[in-house]
């Protein structure tokens, strides 16, 4: 049977709470030591008033032994409640953090087509937001709920051994407490869940619109931007009256229940005490039961803000776990390591892909390499290109087909290991907040400084390393570099691991004419003896090439070198003539 969305959740943080044994047992017991302490303070309260008689006959000593005994009981409380709100806390964030570093290790391990389809700023609005929200509400949950609990129940034990008829007039009312409570969390748990999606909306809007600040200023596209978060912020303010409006009535109607508690218990026990019996009470008593009222009312108050919250914490909780349990790569267990060395000869057979099946890319793709020859994937945008990157470093798998590297069949072979037997440089370039010569060492943290040295005198980037504040010790991020000077960075990064197959993915884009040649010859000499795979918009780079692939809508069209590639004068020779040849 399938279970509830609630019992999800609640299971699966049974799950992290495992591992906090010893903790929980440290809140029970904080909890009902202090419970059991503030229970007692009425029942203090009330012999202290009935030590006092009447004018000259006050029972000093006995007096004097109650006020001291609830002053001590007040010092416990008041320490049981510190123990159960920090260890509380200890917990709450200790399962928040396992559950983003879940989360995280969960997005590492998904396959690079779900992170495609899915706006960066939601993600990040989930693994942030949502878990700090998660948070605020377990904390209130472990330190309020339990407590609340305990004191109900230990409040109505107390009233019913001191006067049962009073202990079940408290009990007719308290469905009322249990109705609003219900009814505020269920109207609640929508609009939660309502917000959490609008925020990742949000985030992702901000994300998009300064992360490409410039290109925005460029295409004069502030407004459009700027009313499309005003239309996601008006949404969310919306969703925030809402969830505001329904969690506002837990004070009020908490309070009034609260006074109508109260004014049951001192209206009942008048009455007993005018009519006398056997179940009269005394003035110390009714105090005792009024102090008992209003512990009881109390904890309604704190339950059904501390369910509100959780409410939120559930909903932000689920968008996590929604996270943790989504698509994985398949397991490696078992698959055996590219063999070394590796000498780099690739063969396509039949190769058949597409994102969405209904709309095919790549059909029937063939194309053999023999080791060190280089070759250019050349065509318009959209042709394929990059897609068959991916394919070769098993990003995205095939539909049909095989790719071997040196005869064995990559998807029976180890991801780490496949992937380690390329380098890359894309035209994208990615800079972590770090020194130059860590960001440099990515890829081979055993390297020493003067390999590392070495690799950025090969791709002509000590120059302005050397220039910088604290040379290769410089801590340097995305900001703090030109795209030219990020690039060489990366392409340092390459000459410095010199794996066996090298991917150059409009690897100089971003880099000035001169220095590009100078790159160029850079490349020569590292791709020498050396399988590579260049994609290239600028066709003057890949003259050289051994093989040309020249890919329209996804197929290979044309195949061959440069010059046979120009005599046929077909589709690439048309695409080569249109950047060098005046309309």
């Amino acid at each position: 049977m399938k279970r509830k969305e609630g019992a999800s959740f609640l299971s699966r943080l049974f799950v992290y709470l495992r591992k906090h044994k010893k903790s929980l047992v440290m809140i029970l017991v904080a909890s009902v030591l202090g419970v059991a302490s503030t229970l007692a303070l009425p029942l203090l309260f009330g012999r202290a008033a009935d030590a006092i008689v009447g004018e000259g006959k006050v029972d000093f000593n006995a007096l004097w032994i109650f006020l001291t005994v609830a002053g001590v009981l007040a010092v416990v409380n008041s320490v049981m409640e510190w123990i159960t709100e920090w260890t509380g806390n200890k917990i709450a964030n200790s399962i928040t953090c396992r559950i983003r570093r879940d989360a995280f290790n969960s997005l590492q391990r998904a396959p690079l087509k779900i992170i495609d389809r899915r706006p960066i700023g939601e993600i990040l609005s989930v693994e942030i937001g949502d878990a700090d929200k998660m948070s605020d509400g377990l904390i209130l949950g472990f330190s309020k709920f339990l407590t609340g609990i305990l004191t109900i129940v230990g409040t109505l034990v107390c009233m019913f051994i001191i006067n049962p008829v009073i202990a079940v007039v408290v009990g007719l009312i308290t469905p009322l407490s249990l109705f609003t409570a219900k009814f505020i969390t269920g109207r609640t748990y929508s609009t939660f869940k309502s917000q959490a999606e609008i925020t990742g909306k949000q985030t992702d809007v901000i994300e998009q619109s300064l992360g490409n600040l410039a290109a925005v200023k460029t295409n004069n596209a502030e407004k459009r931007y700027a009313e499309n978060f005003d239309e996601i912020n008006s949404e969310l303010g919306k969703d925030s009256f809402k969830a505001i409006f329904y969690s506002s009535l837990t004070n009020p109607t908490t309070r009034f229940i609260n006074a109508l508690v109260y004014a049951a218990v001192a209206f009942t026990g008048a009455m007993l005490a005018l009519n006398g019996g056997a179940l009269t009470v005394t003035a110390g008593t009714l105090l005792s039961l009024l102090g008992f009222a209003n512990k009881y009312a109390k904890p309604f108050n704190e339950i059904s803000s501390v369910l509100a919250e959780l409410t939120g914490a559930k909903a932000c909780a689920e968008r996590l776990f929604a996270i943790i349990d989504g698509e994985k790569e398949e397991s490696e267990e078992g698959k055996a390591d590219v063999k070394q060395p590796v000498r780099g000869e690739i063969e396509i057979k039949n190769l058949e892909f597409s994102y969405d099946r209904s709309r095919p890319l790549i059909r029937d793709f063939n194309l053999s390499v023999e080791r060190g020859q280089k070759v250019a994937i050349v065509g318009p945008t959209g042709c394929g290109k990059t897609t068959l990157i991916n394919l070769l470093m098993r990003f995205y798998e095939i539909d049909s087909g095989v790719i071997k590297i040196d005869g064995v069949d990559t998807r029976g072979v180890n991801k780490r290991s496949l992937r380690s037997s390329f380098g890359m440089v894309l035209q994208d370039t990615w800079i972590r907040k770090a020194t130059v010569w860590e960001n440099i060492a990515i890829g081979k943290k055993d390297a020493t400084r003067e390999e590392i040295e070495e690799a950025c005198r090969q791709c002509f980037a000590d120059g302005f390393i050397r220039r910088l504040p604290k040379g290769y010790d410089t801590v340097i991020s995305e900001d703090a570099l030109s795209q030219g000077q990020k690039q060489l960075l990366c392409i340092a990064r390459v000459m410095l691991v010199l794996p066996p197959i090298l991917i150059l993915d409009e690897a100089t884009s971003n880099i000035d004419t001169r220095t590009e040649i100078k790159i160029q010859r850079a490349f020569d000499r590292l791709t020498k003896g050396k399988t590579s795979f260049i994609v290239a918009h600028r066709l003057s780079t890949v003259k050289t090439a051994d093989i040309i692939l020249a890919m329209k809508d996804g197929n290979v069209v044309e195949q061959g070198d440069h010059a046979f590639l120009m005599g046929k004068k077909g589709f690439y020779y048309s695409l080569y003539t249109s950047q060098f040849e005046k309309n």
